[in-house]
């Protein structure tokens, strides 16, 4: 066994390890050790996936040696080294540009459990994205959910508080129904180990009358998943639950909760049971239509709301939607674009939630549209990291959006004779549209001259408050952390072929 084999462990140990450490730190202390140990973390995926994509291979490290059924089993490959690199990159940094607003929203005493539970989100987001076993999932998938509602519940408002106890109510549904779907599963074939499990899915399924009980098990596990993750029309806690959360909370709820449960959703449809049996059953067509539903809806809806973060939280609904389609498409080139997205989302739905709050302080700490206009003058980096967020989401060429969208319209044409195709085509239309109306008119909205919205007296106060914020701890690391991001989806928009590829390569070792 080579010795990098342990790498993915390590970084579920250490997580747990940093958990429980930090909450005897002080909060600088806590800071800056979850950063260097993020860091660490970054610097062993990495090896991770340079070994799996050089030797084109993939790894099974069985927990304590124990093997199938009794053993518990970590895998690591392309895919998962790639998604697990992408997480703990946007998660180092939310950490890192959200310290201004963690001092502001956080009682200075609780700031070391605050990042105590990050480190326990850490070891649930790699143990979801490594995990072999579907009941280690559950396990994992719980703690994630606890942790949380506790990254949001921390700013204690009112409105944060009844944000996370409609987000905790609606996940812990979910996870009661991925629960019973693993039962049904487990019942259904005798294993909780994927590979096993899929082998004994192939060999009950000899009995045609056996195709029924999974299609339900299966079901029950993806509409769990499906509401924990807010596809459609499970999707109206998320404005609340992201646009309450202090910035940092938000990146990390919007870009990398929901994707981990959708990420072991995929897992479980090519290594538990099987691509070829999930297509023959009605699943990938309701994905279809609630991910259709969703685009639409999330973008609709996000063209009314009268403040910047519910607007942001509507559209998150929207680019979950435009995830769950690609699933729903049931090709392969549907599952590469859903892949795509997946990454994409988490890269610039971070950088957006980082650069609004900067703008609403610049703007005497308003949410509302009437008062941040003008404010990407007023601080010009986060207008920078807003813009260019807003115009990847639209889908402007040479940017991570784009190159997503492109997919998707390759994943329709690849199958001309489907009515498939035109829907696609037409979401892909009305969305890009609905996107340019609400994202391009907020744009606009924060450049146009502030002095048609406001007085000269507040206008003052504007620029001071914007002076002040230049001036805070923690500017230098949004700065840093919001450039990284720009550039990650500059690289995403400017080169999509070699994350095709890896995604590609990926997929042919799930199969």
């Amino acid at each position: 066994m080579a010795f990098i084999w342990n790498f993915p462990l390590f970084t579920i140990v250490l997580s747990l390890f940093s958990g429980a450490l930090c909450m005897v730190l002080r909060p600088k202390a806590a800071r800056y050790y979850t950063i260097i140990y993020q860091c660490f973390l970054i610097i062993l995926v990495s090896f991770v996936l340079w070994f799996t994509v050089t030797s084109d291979s993939q790894f099974t490290y069985s927990m304590g040696e124990f093997p199938a059924p009794w053993g518990n089993e970590i895998r690591g490959g392309v895919l998962e080294s790639l998604v697990a690199l992408a997480m703990l990159l946007v998660l180092l940094a939310s950490c890192v540009a959200g310290w201004h607003f963690l001092k502001i929203d956080i009682d200075e005493s609780k700031i070391n459990l605050y990042f105590s539970v990050i480190n326990l989100i850490t070891a649930a987001l790699m143990s979801l994205v490594w995990t072999n076993d579907i009941f280690t999932g559950y396990v994992f998938l719980e703690i994630l959910t606890l942790s949380a509602c506790g990254i949001t519940i921390v700013r204690e408002v009112g409105r944060t508080t009844l944000a996370a106890v409609k987000y905790m109510i609606l996940n812990l549904m979910g996870s009661g129904l991925f629960l019973l779907g693993v039962v049904l599963l487990y019942d259904f074939t005798g294993q909780l180990l994927m590979v096993p499990m899929k082998s004994a899915v192939a060999a009950v399924l000899t009995d045609s009358e056996s195709m029924p009980a999974l299609t339900l098990s299966v079901a029950i596990m993806t509409i769990g998943l499906g509401i924990k993750s807010g596809l459609f029309p499970f999707h109206f806690w998320m404005p609340d639950s992201y646009g309450w959360s202090t910035p940092a909370s938000a990146a990390i709820l919007s870009s990398l909760v929901s994707k981990a449960y959708i990420f072991l959703l995929i897992k479980i449809y090519y290594r538990a049971v099987g691509i070829d049996v999930i297509t023959q059953t009605p699943i990938l067509k309701m994905l279809f239509v609630l991910g259709i539903c969703g685009i639409i809806f999330g973008s609709v809806s996000a063209t009314s709301p009268d403040t910047l973060p519910r607007m942001i939280g509507f559209s998150s609904a929207a680019q979950i939607g435009y995830i769950y389609m690609g699933i729903g498409i049931g090709t392969h080139l549907g599952f590469v674009a859903a892949l795509f997205q997946l990454l994409t989302h988490m890269v610039t739905k971070a950088l957006v939630f980082l650069a609004a709050p900067y703008l609403e302080e610049a703007s005497d700490n308003n949410i509302k549209f009437i008062f941040l206009q003008g404010a990407a003058r007023r601080d010009r980096t986060a207008g920078l990291y807003f813009t260019f967020g807003a115009l990847s989401m639209v889908g402007i060429p040479c940017l991570g959006g784009f190159a997503m969208k492109l997919m998707y319209g390759q994943a329709a044409i690849s199958d001309p004779s489907s009515a498939k195709m035109f829907i696609i085509m037409i979401t892909l239309a009305a969305s890009s549209f609905l996107n340019t109306l609400y994202f391009i008119r907020t744009v606009i909205r924060l450049y146009s001259d502030p002095e048609e919205k406001a007085s000269s007296e507040r206008q003052k106060l504007y620029k001071a408050q914007a002076e002040n914020a230049k001036r805070a701890e923690g500017r230098r690391g949004f700065v840093i952390a919001g450039a990284f991001l720009m550039a990650l989806n500059l690289f995403l928009g400017l080169f999509p072929w070699i994350f095709e590829a890896l995604i590609n390569q990926g997929l042919a070792m799930f199969s």
